[in-house]
């Protein structure tokens, strides 16, 4: 964790995602499936696009207001003299670093930037609700939010700096010992999916995440939900099936 040792514990309790997610629960499964390099997905698991619950109506939400943060971010681009958003000329301070920068080290920079330009806090102490998903510049505005508002940043921030949408996922996972759900960035590169955690600034391939059970996949266009899932080390060192994804009944046919 180097630098946010100190702030591990606020960071957890600020990444409670609420809703369908946190409705995990222990069962039986198939046989897991090891990630493998060049996954459609991160973790190389089979998904099923979710259509309807609130995960999908949550990104549906935020999708429009990303769209209309994008039209003000290019307009800042473009003249960023008369740009009017403190916010904004801060957010794209960290894509100009990234766009000097190629592979890993893009990657790298935009993680480590995000990590310490905000601070983590709560949905609950910042508005007073359980699970809100903010667009990244009202995050930086405020200068802080939960797990997957880091999430938001590092997804928008990657796209403006040049990484292909089909490259792109925000990931919503489960903490299998400690509970509750957390949100990470995912990024292909080279035919391996990185992890872009706001609880690190190290980016961890997914073969390499542990105690962690993926339950939905989110890019550009659609939210997949896994239903089968990888080895879990447990606490007694022997590898242990974590239970099914949440939302059972509401995705499609497997792809």
């Amino acid at each position: 964790m180097g630098i946010f040792s100190h702030t591990l514990r606020a960071v957890v309790m600020a990444c409670g995602l609420a809703g369908p997610a946190a409705l995990a629960a222990p069962g039986p499964w198939p046989t897991p499936l090891l990630p493998s390099a060049g996954a459609a997905e991160p973790f190389g698991l089979a998904t099923a696009a979710v259509l309807a619950g609130a995960v999908n109506e949550k990104w549906q939400g935020l999708k429009r207001k990303l769209d209309d943060e994008r039209v003000q971010l290019a307009l800042c681009d473009g003249d960023r003299d008369n740009c009017a958003s403190d916010a904004a000329l801060r957010f794209l301070a960290i894509v100009d670093s990234a766009r000097r920068r190629d592979g890993r080290a893009k990657l790298g920079e935009i993680n480590r930037a995000i990590n310490l330009a905000l601070r983590p806090i709560s949905d609950l102490a910042q508005y007073g609700e359980v699970d809100v998903w903010s667009p990244p510049l009202a995050t930086f505005d405020r200068g802080a939010g939960d797990c997957e508002d880091y999430a938001i940043a590092k997804f928008m921030a990657l796209s403006l700096a040049g990484i292909a949408a089909d490259d792109l996922r925000i990931i919503i996972m489960r903490d299998v010992f400690h509970g509750g759900d957390h949100a990470v960035t995912a990024v292909r590169l080279d035919g391996r999916w990185l992890m872009l955690d706001n609880m690190r600034m190290a980016m961890v391939e997914d073969v390499h995440v542990k105690n962690f059970r993926p339950l939905f996949a989110i890019d550009q266009s659609r939210v997949v939900q896994y239903f089968e899932v990888p080895l879990l080390a447990s606490t007694t060192g022997a590898p242990t099936p974590a239970g099914p994804p949440a939302e059972p009944g509401l995705v499609a046919a497997s792809e």
